[in-house]
């Protein structure tokens, strides 16, 4: 599932609620409706995404190094990293998976979920609406490919997110799934759920953003892919859902498994904000979320990104990562 961006000035359609103060630096001037004013850009990182023992913010830069692991990181090939986020367009669209922050009072329309030539209806396995998704939220790809919508309630603390989204002619969103989390505790889907993600994962606290990156430290695990081949049939938490992967046991990464980079790779000949990123790559390492390109890493897109400084990870091998250890998977 190829993730197609977005852009910066559509990216942070984002709001702030007349009920909650800001003072931080506002550099967005678009608005959608429902608030008072926008939302400065940086709000999202003021607000509790999960709490500190959550799964996806520990560190586990210390945990032991899974006996398989060799063999996992030898059947994935020689890859190297891809930051499938940046600034500009790639086919038209923007690069990354965009997002939207909408305050308390944004108004909530229903959505149907519905199958369509891209993909199937997994209703059955989604947090009925209504979702506080405005009319104008923007859609990865601008429509292509997995459509992801990500919308956070920032205070509510409560994030909606679409996978396969259209607008409605009428009211409301269309989508093949749909999830809600609430960000405020350690919340997960229901066994054997899947979310918009294959694994049964929230999308938007595992991105790599900008203005995170450009505070000097990433304190969460970072969503990435692998193709259908290197995936086992399983999963282990926090993710709650297992694709038809057809990968071998013991020689392969279920949903949910984590890989961080080696603790001995040298990370000083890269640029200070690439260094914050393998520095995250390293303490938290990366989530397998979904299928897709094989080591694909996922970010919001961003104008301020630096397209080139980003392809030096392509430099950064697989052989380069190790997994940690998997534990029991279901």
């Amino acid at each position: 599932m190829r993730k197609i961006p977005f852009y910066f000035l559509t990216l942070l359609l984002i709001f702030s609620c007349s009920k909650k103060s800001d003072t931080g630096t506002n550099n967005n001037n678009n608005s959608l409706t429902g608030c008072s004013r926008p939302i400065p850009l940086t709000r999202l990182d003021s607000i509790v995404v999960f709490p500190k023992d959550y799964p996806l913010n520990a560190d586990i830069s210390g945990l032991a190094v899974d006996p398989n692991s060799a063999a996992i990181i030898a059947s994935i090939g020689s890859y190297g990293i891809h930051a499938d986020f940046g600034s500009g367009l790639y086919n038209g669209a923007p690069i990354g998976i965009p997002f939207a922050l909408v305050c308390g009072d944004q108004a909530k329309v229903p959505i149907t979920f519905r199958a369509n030539s891209y993909d199937g209806n997994y209703g059955d396995q989604s947090d009925a609406g209504p979702y506080p998704i405005p009319d104008n939220a923007p859609v990865e790809g601008n429509g292509t490919g997995d459509s992801h919508v990500l919308v956070c309630d920032v205070v509510n603390d409560k994030l909606y997110e679409l996978y396969n989204a259209s607008k409605n002619t009428g009211a409301g969103w269309s989508a093949s799934s749909g999830a809600v989390f609430d960000l405020s505790k350690d919340y997960y889907r229901p066994d054997g759920w899947t979310s918009c993600d294959a694994a049964g994962l929230p999308i938007l606290p595992c991105l790599v953003r900008y203005d995170e990156m450009a505070s000097g430290k990433i304190a969460h695990a970072i969503r990435f892919t692998l193709s259908k081949s290197h995936v086992y049939n399983g999963y282990i938490n926090p993710a709650r859902h297992k694709v038809s992967g057809t990968g071998v046991s013991g020689a392969s990464l279920p949903m949910g498994g984590r890989i961080r980079l080696k603790g001995s790779f040298d990370i000083s000949g890269y640029s200070k904000n690439m260094q914050v990123i393998l520095q995250a790559m390293k303490t938290y390492g990366l989530i397998l979320a979904d299928i897709g390109s094989d080591m694909f890493v996922s970010g919001a897109p961003d104008a301020r990104w630096d397209n080139n400084d980003l392809a030096t990870l392509k430099g950064i091998k697989n052989t380069d990562f190790e997994v940690v250890t998997l534990g029991t998977i279901k």
